[in-house]
């Protein structure tokens, strides 16, 4: 059984039919969830304890407040900048949270509203059903961040909207709409915000009253198709993760809490 008590930054809600609903939630003075040191603990974690949960079938994930995620929190990319140690467990739980949501046998899907970025996003397309609002907007900005598009992109993007989309989007940062990323095949579907949640939840009822093994089956073969691409992710993590102790981080640490466009040494490999 899934241990509420162990979960601080994720507001967890049994609905009938067997579904959980997962809501990041919003520290204090938010308006965004963002992945401080206990979420991102927290996100990974949570796909190992819903999975082994016989009560559960079906696991809906959400943001709260004005958006589905906000990305990083900067104090701990800073606190990564400097420490190793802590670089190297967050190394371990972002391994962990991408492959924990792979080898999750039961479906899960999110909803993604407003702003969508970091750990949330990884949560948001790795779902078996995203569903986004029309006017949500993704991205993954690593690389304005001085890093390597590395925590889920390389293993799922190419996958859903082809090599070419992938790289114009994680090398530029741009951003998508929900509506956009419906159309290139990014999420499975995009609606309008106010039919956002009902949508997410019809669908992940019909999962719950279907063949639970059935279906988790073809997700576990549908997943091998990920699993495939896992040097090309552990790749991908690795160069991130060295970028967190380059120089270049540090500028868009900066460019961000200053609101301005990063200004990166060209001379500097990263």
């Amino acid at each position: 059984m899934i241990d509420p008590d162990r979960y601080q930054a994720l507001r967890l809600t049994p609905h009938e039919n067997g579904i959980l609903e997962i809501r990041m939630v919003c520290r204090e003075g938010q308006r965004l969830p963002t992945a401080d040191a206990r979420t991102h603990y927290e996100m990974c974690e949570i796909w190992r304890d819903f999975d082994a949960d016989p009560e559960y079938r079906v696991a809906v994930i959400r943001g709260d407040g004005m958006g589905f995620s906000g990305g990083g929190d900067l104090g701990l990319v800073e606190a990564m900048a400097s420490d190793p140690a802590l670089r190297m467990r967050v190394w371990r739980e972002a391994k962990d949270l991408v492959y924990n949501m792979i080898n999750c046998n039961k479906p899960v899907v999110s909803a993604m509203h407003g702003p969508a970025a970091g750990a949330g996003l990884v949560c948001g397309l790795l779902a078996d059903i995203s569903i986004a609002a029309r006017d949500a907007r993704l991205v993954d900005a690593h690389t304005r961040l001085g890093v390597a598009a590395g925590d889920h992109a390389a293993v799922i993007w190419p996958l859903l909207c082809g090599m070419a989309k992938a790289k114009y989007y994680l090398m530029l940062c741009e951003t998508l709409t929900g509506e956009e990323a419906e159309r290139i095949g990014l999420v499975s579907m995009a609606v309008p915000a106010e039919d956002l949640e009902s949508r997410a939840f019809e669908v992940a009822a019909r999962l719950a009253n279907g063949s639970q093994g059935a279906i988790r089956f073809t997700k576990y073969a549908l997943n091998n198709w990920l699993r495939m691409a896992g040097p090309t992710f552990d790749t991908s993590l690795a160069l991130e993760f060295l970028g967190f102790g380059g120089s270049d981080v540090h500028e868009g640490v900066a460019a961000l809490r200053e609101k301005r466009p990063p200004r990166f040494d060209p001379g500097q490999p990263f």
